[in-house]
């Protein structure tokens, strides 16, 4: 199967196609489904992602139209990898920037080795708890939305897969890092669950999810030109009908 690029190739959206959406911040995973699926009407179609982003999260967003959205739940399965920041020093309900500041804590002490010994503890099969601000489904309602409205979320601890753990600079308070990890881990929990091994606080400052499987957010489309081909290619159908 290959996916659309930037290429001169026509959409053929109702046998379906594998759009790679490079997910600007801001934007909900949903609402890029959205102005898709609006972007193609009036073709009546069947569009999904294979893998929710954060709104606060760029990157890599698999998009699958017609008959090839029953392919959505494979996609969805692979191991995937992120790039980011941790900011040390301080927590948020939210465990990233969604939400305010709560607690704050002195990182004068927090040394390079105990940065890189830390991050390696999470490397193998972990156990984590989503974060409340989260999708998760509680009694047919969103975690996040119980949340928002300072009711205690209760949600069950889950295992995942961290293969891989880098720290890749180190600017404090900000701690750069890459992680490939296994469906279902919530990036935000491991950084906040990061300044609890440092026996400290954190949060997640930035994130970008770079890879799902093979496929790669440098071959992914900006969503701007993306909508932009559609156009292009309704307006020429229509002008040769």
């Amino acid at each position: 199967m290959e996916e659309i690029q930037k290429t001169d190739k026509v959409f053929a959206f109702a046998e379906g196609e594998v759009l790679l959406v490079d997910k600007p911040i801001t934007w909900t995973s949903f609402d890029v489904v959205g102005k898709l699926r609006n972007t193609m009407k009036p073709l009546k179609l069947k569009v999904g992602h294979a893998g929710t982003l954060d709104p606060l999260a760029s990157g890599l967003l698999i998009v699958c139209t017609g008959k090839l959205t029953k392919q959505i739940d494979s996609f969805q399965a692979e191991d995937k990898e992120y790039t980011g920041t941790i900011t040390l020093g301080a927590t948020t309900p939210s465990y990233d920037l969604e939400t305010e500041i709560d607690q704050t804590f002195d990182i004068s002490g927090i040394t390079k080795e105990q940065i890189y010994a830390a991050a390696k503890s999470f490397e193998g099969d972990i156990e984590q708890y989503p974060p409340a601000h989260s999708a998760v489904q509680i009694d047919g309602e969103r975690a996040y939305e119980k949340a928002r409205r300072g009711e205690e979320v209760a949600l069950k601890i889950r295992q995942v897969t961290i293969q891989k753990f880098e720290i890749e600079k180190i600017e404090l308070p900000l701690v750069y890092f890459k992680i490939k990890c296994s469906k279902g881990t919530y990036i935000r929990s491991i950084a906040h669950d990061f300044g609890k091994a440092l026996n400290n606080g954190s949060h997640l400052s930035s994130l970008r999810r770079t890879m799902s499987g093979d496929f790669h957010v440098d071959k992914a489309w900006n969503l701007e030109e993306l909508i932009a081909a559609i156009r292009a290619q309704k307006a020429e159908t229509t002008q040769t009908v």
